[in-house]
């Protein structure tokens, strides 16, 4: 994690994972499927403790911490999977009517960066913020909750099943 503001270990924050150009690319089920498949190994061998998420179709949003060690590391990991998972199905996919167009510019975003050879994925930053009161966790909960019903996805947060509001969200969550 290339950025300023980082996490700390037992730290509490709100994050946020964005493709390059805001790529809308969790729009297909075997993309989103990746992310939480690899979520969930953080959350088994990586000691990755979620209390909220929801995949969007460009962006992540997630309230995590790690209470041994610092999460910036699983952060670090969880990308570096994803982005070879995710460029390879969307390489390999036949019927993505947007693969090239999305190669290219996953091609584009990485010609400035030094230690992207080929393609870049993720933008460097998830804007880390620490969560420090109940009141703060529980609006960042909120927000990341209503993402979907803002977005006019859903009318009610625990219609979108890509959340941690959803009564069938595929993840376990810790308690807030």
């Amino acid at each position: 994690m290339s950025e300023l503001r980082k996490t700390y270990p037992g730290g509490l924050f709100f994050l946020t994972l964005t493709v390059v150009g805001w790529v809308d690319v969790f729009i297909r089920p075997q993309y989103t499927q990746i992310i939480i498949d690899s979520l969930r190994y953080c959350q088994q061998h990586k000691g990755l403790e979620l209390y909220a998420y929801v995949v969007m179709s460009s962006h992540i949003h997630l309230i995590a911490a790690r209470t041994e060690g610092n999460l910036s590391d699983v952060l670090r990991d969880l990308k570096a999977h994803t982005t070879r998972q995710l460029l390879k199905a969307i390489a390999e996919n036949e019927h993505e009517s947007r693969r090239e167009w999305m190669m290219r510019l996953f091609a584009h975003y990485a010609r400035p960066q030094r230690q992207n050879e080929q393609y870049m994925f993720w933008q460097k930053t998830t804007f880390p913020i620490a969560l420090w009161t109940p009141a703060v966790i529980q609006q960042k909960a909120d927000y990341i909750h209503n993402n979907p019903v803002a977005a006019g996805l859903v009318t009610a947060p625990e219609h979108y099943p890509l959340s941690s509001a959803s009564y069938f969200s595929p993840l376990q969550m810790m308690p807030l």
